[in-house]
């Protein structure tokens, strides 16, 4: 009896959570975001308030504030942190102003439409924002679903249709559980442009972000028709007087100069959301979008830009004529370069094999640099945004690649020659970074070089002043050797490094010359004795007579491979 009497409270109990506690717990699975808060409920919004900025917070004395208002494609998820490797465009929308003058302030919330941001984040930012104040609208990713579903954010459609001109529907909203007067897009757009405007602002509407999703009758062309929000923002902004900004079509013509490989990497985990890459195209985007713009209520804003609107290049030492041959490397490539007793880059010995009657040697290279901080400190910008038809890009990293990608410097890549990724959370700034391997940053080098024309030539790495003694066994050398007992030898990283970078330009269809070994070879020859006077200071960097010596390499490697890249070496 006591045992029946346990089962049936127990079931009682079951019964209970099955209905009371479960649908409501299934329910809200829906809406939980990246960082596991319930979308758009009160945790949410409390959690959002913590981590975007207070509005009007950043205000410099009487400068003017740049307000961003917009969904996830500004700011991702609640925390807005990347900590999923997405990124939302607003998160670096600042880079492109002079703070002196307007600071930028990113109200944006991911899962939000015009609709919820209206209803439930807007009016603290309305209040904050003063006369000479800017403010940028692009929201619509969100505005779809049922009118009345459980996450309650689309905009009245009457018939199905997106709708510019102002109406409205009175339902019950699920979320807020009170009645709700719905309004159209335009609607709820015309209400942000005329309260803007009542507190002498200036409201400016934005396009939305383009998919990762090429035409099916088009490979080549980025798909435009997936959303009908393009032409009502424009004739909102015809409509009302208020400028217009074609972000979609501004970046969507990149990524079709892009292709498909490059394509993919702006966006992370899904077709809608930005990587970093992604999210500072936008960016860039939407800042050359602003200063394009013939609209004269923005010639005051467009003073408040800087200099990276205009996509920096290299220091032009292009001669009439000729090619450009940039090296893209490490210190191995340029050190101190001066003393003749101290370290030496090889770069620095470019015209002792180019020939520069034929060509412009232009060393780029930067101690220190790994393939992954060469890319993110805008280096490897500045090559591509110089690069001309008929340039040539030789690649050469690998000393720095390893070492820690969270920790110490910060600069470690993943080991492999395959394209793959991971988030890391940074040690020395809290920052959450999406980390991709050393085949995968060599891999966006090639790729973005042959996109703008030129040859790219990837060089596996210089060997280092470090032996072995022999064991009679075969290591893989470009020209296989048999290893003698007892004699030394020099280093060889075939199995890795070399490996990767071999397997990289097959993949790619670059050059390849193996340095290293074409070196290693010539190191063997002489022994360890006198191997040592090509080196200064420590194991890795060379000596006047070592950069030589990879010079020499660089061009015997050309030579042997039959390089059309040849011709501009010396006689």
């Amino acid at each position: 009896m006591k045992k029946m009497l346990i089962a049936l409270v127990a079931a009682s109990i079951f019964q209970f959570f099955q209905v009371s506690i479960l649908p409501t717990h299934a329910q809200h699975d829906i809406w939980v975001d990246i960082n596991g808060v319930r979308d758009l409920t009160a945790d949410s919004i409390d959690i959002a308030n913590q981590a975007r900025p207070v509005p009007g917070s950043s205000r410099k004395g009487n400068n003017p504030v740049l307000f961003l208002v917009g969904n996830s494609t500004m700011r991702t998820g609640t925390l807005g942190n990347g900590n999923n490797g997405q990124w939302g465009w607003g998160f670096y929308a600042h880079e492109y102003y002079d703070e002196n003058k307007i600071t930028v302030e990113n109200h944006a919330l991911g899962g939000t439409s015009p609709r919820t941001f209206y209803n439930q984040l807007w009016k603290p930012v309305l209040e904050a924002i003063k006369k000479g104040d800017y403010v940028f609208l692009e929201l619509g990713h969100n505005d779809n679903g049922p009118i009345d579903s459980i996450r309650a954010r689309s905009s009245y459609r009457p018939n199905g249709v997106l709708e510019v001109k102002e109406d409205s529907i009175s339902i019950y909203n699920k979320v807020t559980r009170k009645q709700e007067t719905v309004y159209t897009f335009g609607g709820y757009t015309r209400r942000f442009i005329n309260e803007i405007r009542a507190k002498g602002a200036t409201p400016i509407l934005f396009t939305l972000t383009p998919r990762n999703d090429y035409e099916a009758d088009n490979p080549k062309r980025i798909q435009r028709k997936l959303t009908d929000f393009t032409p009502a923002i424009f004739a909102i902004g015809k409509e009302m007087n208020v400028p217009v900004i074609d972000l979609n079509d501004i970046s969507a013509l990149k990524l079709e100069k892009y292709g498909p490989w490059k394509t993919n990497y702006h966006f992370y985990l899904d077709k809608i959301h930005s990587s970093a890459y992604g999210a500072r195209m936008n960016a860039q985007s939407a800042a050359e979008g602003i200063l394009a713009s013939t609209d004269p209520q923005l010639a005051v804003f467009k003073t408040y830009l800087n200099d990276k609107v205009i996509p920096k290049r290299c220091d032009q030492k292009r001669k009439p004529g000729k090619p450009v041959v940039f090296l893209c490397g490490d210190s191995t490539g340029k050190n101190e370069d001066k003393n003749p007793d101290g370290m030496w880059g090889w770069g620095s010995q470019g015209y002792t094999v180019f020939d520069s009657t034929k060509c412009v040697f232009q060393n780029q290279a930067k101690a220190g640099r790994s393939t992954r901080t060469f890319i993110d400190e805008d280096r490897w910008e500045e090559v591509y945004n110089s690069l001309e038809p008929g340039d040539v890009v030789l690649i050469q990293f690998g000393h720095n690649d390893i070492g820690g990608i969270k920790d110490g410097k910060e600069r470690g890549v993943l080991a492999t020659a395959k394209d793959s990724s991971h988030v890391y959370r940074m040690e020395s700034s809290g920052i959450y970074k999406v980390i991709y391997s050393y085949g995968w940053y060599l891999k966006k080098m090639i790729r973005d070089a042959q996109e703008k024309g030129a040859t790219p030539i990837l060089l596996s790495l210089t060997p280092r002043n470090e032996w072995h003694e022999g064991k009679g066994q075969e290591r893989g050398f470009i020209y296989p050797v048999k290893e003698k007992k007892g004699k030394l030898y020099i280093e060889r990283r075939n199995e890795t490094y070399g490996s990767w970078c071999r397997a990289v330009a097959e993949e790619t269809g670059a050059e390849f010359v193996d340095v290293h070994n074409i070196t290693a070879n010539a190191l063997d020859k002489m022994g360890k004795t006198k191997a040592a006077a090509y080196f200064n200071h420590d194991h890795t960097h060379t000596s006047l007579k070592g950069a030589q010596l990879n010079a020499q390499s660089v061009a015997k490697g050309l030579r042997e491979n039959g390089s059309p890249i040849a011709t501009l070496l010396k006689k």
